[in-house]
């Protein structure tokens, strides 16, 4: 088993050095695959049933492992201080240099020296991660080489072609991702987690256009910001002789470690792009199509909400965990109103992911068993289903070279096929009975038995959330005139990859009690020392079985959906033209009818909603660090 978890942490890295020298398309599409393969394959193998609950032994000496991940952070400081120099952003250097300090000052008092049992750990929460990693990242992998391929051939010509780089740092990321969450030393965590923050850098900035290249310098501060609270949060451990294993941070006495664990959580926030960092995240989306789904779906910003889920045993019932918790709630009312005002559609995915992981972030404030379940439930469903959405819009805007909700109007006749999988991935993220609303009932029954008041941002916000997703699919199925279908010339890469997370959203939906019996309980129980924890009830979940097959009529009445299918024009008083698409109005006037979406951006200004969010998130942080420090 230990040789399983090293393979799946090297095994990307080593593919991505080999990618990094590839330039024939002939070679990397079967290296590709290849990688794809081994991911998925090594998660699932991780996940077979009499997994160990820790791992002790390493093939290779921890002490040989500590000190080239101490050469790789030293190579990856003065990379950024060049990046600062090259960018003349100065606060970049700060940041870098901040955290070689911390960690230089912690080495030299002898925190080479602290004893670590576990090294690795592999529970069931770990294995959860570990498969999203894997199976949904693999697949956005498997996707990207047809989207690259368009991308550069038919859409950016003039535009300089990196994918070797571009793979390279894919499959990196993946193995960086691996490594994190594998990994029971904090130390390891954190050297990790920096990986994932330069990745993220490169990867935005991978079109080198003067609005990438400040989206991509915006990202690396706000995550360097968050490693130095990672850093200081280390330091502070290891001169307190605290401990630096993170199972065993989690069962300490909470007045003992609450510092750490409080830095640790203000380093999850910023990683999950919470008020007042949401900006980084919805900057990526300036990144191409595969980016954007693998930060917002199956790694970066996962990684924020893991860490905070694994201490929230320790925030539990503590002014710091009401602070986390306050700073989730925020979150997701403020982006969840946003996602209302715009009508770009990977924008409204991008404040849906901030959003939605605002929940989880207030699931990890409140620190109880119930809530913590529903925090891991939701990482699953918004996982699977958000990928399935980033990767359908990708298809949508190099096809109708636009994506614009309202340019998506009438799709079911456009590309039928596709469609279905949007409804599909909106289905999984608001509809009962998919996981993700089962979750977000769970999150409110935790919040009224634990901070009642904090239900007035869930109910809001969820109302929000219902009436973006619902007026984006109406718009799918509203059918205005005859549409030409393009749905052509999508790769077998993107047909693999969409029709296998369209399959994993329904099956996941299907079989969720399942995954919460064999996986989501026992950790909890594990980690909460509960003899007893039962998530669902029979009753419930015979109900749910009801309610899924009804549901599943929805998207199969639409697969032969433009075959045969007679389209006549809209009633329009009598007075339409020939074309349809057009009436006469007063005075014979000739005028062209439009259906567009409402999005109250008079009643709810985007700008302003961010900006008193942004604020009110800096008091609560600064409230959470003040209250750790002088408590």
């Amino acid at each position: 088993m230990v040789g399983l978890i090293s393979l799946l942490v090297a095994f990307p890295f080593v593919l991505g050095l080999v990618l990094l020298v590839t330039g024939s398309n002939r070679v990397r599409r079967p290296l590709v695959g290849l990688g794809v393969i081994g991911v998925i394959v090594g998660s699932l193998a991780l996940a077979m049933p009499g997994v160990p609950a820790s791992v002790m032994q390493l093939p290779v000496s921890p002490e040989t492992i500590g000190k080239g991940m101490l050469a790789i952070e030293g190579i990856i400081t003065l990379y950024l201080l060049w990046v600062s120099v090259r960018t003349r952003q100065p606060i970049i250097a700060l940041l870098a240099l901040a955290q070689a300090a911390l960690l230089g000052v912690m080495e030299l008092g002898g925190g080479h020296h602290v004893e670590v049992a576990r090294y690795l750990i592999l529970d069931q929460f770990s294995v959860i991660l570990g498969l999203i990693i894997g199976v949904i990242g693999g697949l956005i992998c498997l996707y990207a080489l047809d989207y690259m391929q368009e991308f550069h051939v038919h859409h950016h010509p003039e535009m300089h072609d990196g994918r070797c780089m571009f793979f390279a740092i894919l499959f990196i990321f993946l193995g960086a991702m691996f490594g994190l969450v594998f990994s029971n030393n904090l130390i390891w965590i954190y050297f990790f987690w920096e990986i994932t923050t330069l990745c993220s850098f490169w990867l935005i900035g991978y079109k080198r256009t003067d609005e990438s290249k400040r989206n991509a310098q915006r990202a690396l501060m706000m995550n360097l910001t968050g490693g130095v609270g990672f850093a200081t949060a280390l330091f502070l451990l290891a001169r307190s002789g605290g401990p630096i294993e993170l199972d065993q941070l989690v069962m300490a006495k909470p007045a003992l470690v609450l510092l750490p664990v409080a830095l640790l959580a203000f380093a999850g926030i910023t990683k999950s792009a919470q008020l007042p960092f949401s900006s980084w995240l919805l900057g990526a989306m300036v990144a191409p199509t595969p980016v954007s789904a693998l930060l917002h779906s199956s790694t970066m910003v996962n990684a924020g909400v893991y860490l905070v889920l694994r201490v929230a045993p320790v925030l539990q019932g503590t002014v710091a965990g009401i602070l986390v918790a306050l700073v989730g709630a925020l979150t997701f009312l403020v982006a969840s109103l946003a996602a209302i005002t715009t009508s770009d559609a990977k924008k409204v995915l991008a404040y849906s992911t901030i959003a939605n992981l605002g929940l989880i972030v207030l699931c990890g404030g409140i620190g109880t068993h119930e809530a913590v379940w529903a925090g891991i439930l939701l990482i699953v469903f918004h996982a699977i289903a958000k990928g399935l959405l980033f990767l359908c819009v990708g298809v949508i805007e190099h096809k109708l070279h636009s994506r614009n909700i309202d340019d998506m109007t009438g799709l079911i006749l456009k590309m039928p096929r596709l469609s279905v999988m949007l409804q599909i991935g909106m289905a999984g993220m608001f509809l009962a009975p998919f996981g993700m609303l089962i979750s977000k009932y769970a999150v409110l029954k935790a919040v009224l038995d634990s901070m009642p008041l904090l239900a007035i941002f869930i109910v809001f916000g969820s109302a929000a959330t219902l009436f973006f997703w619902i007026k984006w699919m109406g718009g799918l199925l509203m059918v205005t005139h005859p549409h030409e279908n393009v749905e052509k010339n999508i790769g077998w890469g993107k047909w693999t990859a969409l029709y296998s997370l369209s399959a994993l959203t329904f099956g996941t939906c299907m079989l969720f009690p399942l995954v919460s019996y064999y996986l989501i309980e026992p950790y909890v129980k594990t980690q909460y020392h509960l003899a007893q924890f039962s998530a669902m009830s029979e009753g419930n979940i015979i109900i749910m079985v009801i309610m899924l097959a009804l549901v599943s009529l929805f998207p199969l009445s639409f697969l032969n959906y433009g075959r045969n299918v007679k389209v006549v024009d809209p009633y329009l008083a009598g007075a339409n033209k020939e074309n349809g698409i057009q009436f006469t109005g007063s005075a014979g006037t000739v005028r062209d009818m439009s259906m567009q979406n409402y999005y109250l951006s008079d009643i709810l200004p985007e700008a302003k909603m961010m900006k008193a969010g942004v604020i009110f998130a800096c008091v609560l942080l600064a409230g959470l660090l003040l209250k750790v420090v002088f408590s």
